[in-house]
């Protein structure tokens, strides 16, 4: 990326950046998620550098399970190591909430907090202040080879049904030898394979407890759902999907080897960028998949900045967050590697520009399963939680990972699915009970 030089003042005000006091020499140490656009924030911080040479950058950059491994025993610890966390929607109220997180309010008025979207402001703040500022937000929706779904007589519907998926799905896989009907998550992790069964669950009428705190995974709802998921990958998926993730779906289907995938709204602009997709000019989106119960299987995620309390470098990490996450940065985004490249879902006034709604075809469609993913009533029936593909309770990650290991033996083949979740069913409950006794 060739990086145009816009100055600091022009990124936040002027006197926003005379406001700031005077830093010695820094080096902010970032943990970050392997992905492409914050790959793209690490190129583009050699520009705040050259604004700020007092300013240098250690970047730490790991896969999904790895970060939230690493970055939740740095921050419970209280060690020190990183000054800026890439956290999510889950961990920022929670971890406000313990005090492990410096508050994000004094952003200067240029950083316009009014114009995130509220769903994602609200997902990273605690009693209405921000304590994680949002790089990219995402939902999830369908996403589908047209050429294939052409030469197979298949019309996708604007909101498919998980029975028409699994019916696309078999005659994609059985007109083309060399590409898989299709590709879903399967890596074990609670933000991984369990991301997408969650929300899966969701559109299949379940839910992980009811109002009780009873855990439900030995419903009909889960066992439906949950059946479906391990036979599309064991008959339609690829090899070994029980060890795929979203990045390498992503690089799969980038190469032409799936007919759909339904995964993170934010993965759209790699696959139609033709400088690392073979297959970018016959992608078709459409919304989650459903079962007609009311619920899609979209969800609400934001990969977002925070800066940890234990941070001796505050002021410094957080002048970097507010630059990160703006909407100027966003445009140097766009001026150098085209609109339909640019951090998506959580800035309002991105979707009012005509320039990116030209570029991103899925643009409107990304905003439109943002909106309509309701943390506060993730379920068809109600659920004394919130959070649409997580729980929001502290001890989620270590029952939703250790869930999702036992559907990832399902689609392995060793495990029945009855069994898998007769597994998940004990380990549910007894994460709950065991986080009751440690309130008490």
């Amino acid at each position: 990326m060739i990086i145009k030089k816009i100055t600091l003042a022009m990124m936040l005000g002027a006197a926003a950046v005379s406001a700031l006091p005077a830093m010695s020499e820094t080096v902010l140490t970032i943990a970050t998620v392997d992905n492409n656009d914050m790959r793209r924030m690490q190129d583009a911080s050699k520009l705040f550098t050259m604004e700020n040479p007092h300013i240098t950058f250690n970047w730490v950059t790991l896969g999904e399970n790895e970060l939230r491994q690493k970055v939740t025993t740095d921050i419970a610890t209280n060690s020190g190591q990183f000054d800026i966390l890439t956290i999510g929607t889950y961990e920022a109220p929670i971890w406000a909430d313990r005090g492990w997180l410096s508050p994000l309010d004094n952003l200067p008025e240029s950083y316009d907090v009014d114009d995130l979207f509220p769903s994602v402001r609200e997902g990273l703040s605690l009693d209405g202040t921000l304590y994680a500022a949002p790089f990219y937000g995402e939902s999830s929706f369908t996403m589908y080879r047209t050429d294939l779904f052409e030469d197979a007589g298949l019309k996708m519907p604007a909101a498919p049904s998980w029975d028409f998926i699994i019916e696309a799905a078999s005659t994609i896989q059985s007109q083309n030898s060399d590409v898989h009907g299709i590709c879903l998550r399967g890596k074990p992790g609670w933000g991984e394979n369990m991301a997408f069964i969650t929300s899966m669950v969701n559109s299949y009428g379940g839910q992980w407890f009811d109002l009780e705190w009873q855990a439900t995974l030995d419903s009909q709802a889960w066992s439906f759902a949950v059946a479906d998921y391990v036979a599309l990958l064991t008959d339609y998926g690829p090899p070994d999907a029980e060890t795929l993730g979203y990045k390498e779906n992503l690089a799969l289907f980038a190469e032409g080897k799936c007919g759909i995938w339904v995964d993170a709204t934010v993965a759209a602009s790699t696959l139609t960028n033709p400088a690392i997709s073979n297959v970018a000019n016959a992608v078709g989106f459409a919304e989650a998949p459903n079962t007609g119960k009311g619920k899609s299987a979209n969800w609400l995620w934001s990969w977002a900045l925070a800066v940890p309390d234990s941070s001796e470098h505050k002021d410094a990490a957080k002048m970097f967050v507010a630059w990160a996450t703006s909407k100027e940065y966003i445009a140097l985004l766009a001026e150098n590697d085209g609109w339909a490249q640019v951090p998506p879902g959580t800035r309002q006034s991105l979707y009012k520009n005509p320039a990116y709604l030209e570029a991103a075809p899925f643009g409107q469609l990304t905003k439109s399963s943002i909106e309509s993913a309701d943390p506060n009533n993730p379920t068809v029936n109600p659920v004394p939680y919130r959070g649409v593909q997580f729980v929001d309770v502290p001890e989620f990650p270590s029952v939703g990972t250790a869930v999702g290991t036992q559907i990832s033996r399902a689609v392995a083949g060793e495990l029945t699915v009855e069994k898998a979740l007769e597994n998940a069913q004990w380990v549910s409950g007894k994460a709950i009970d065991q986080g009751r006794i440690l309130k008490q």
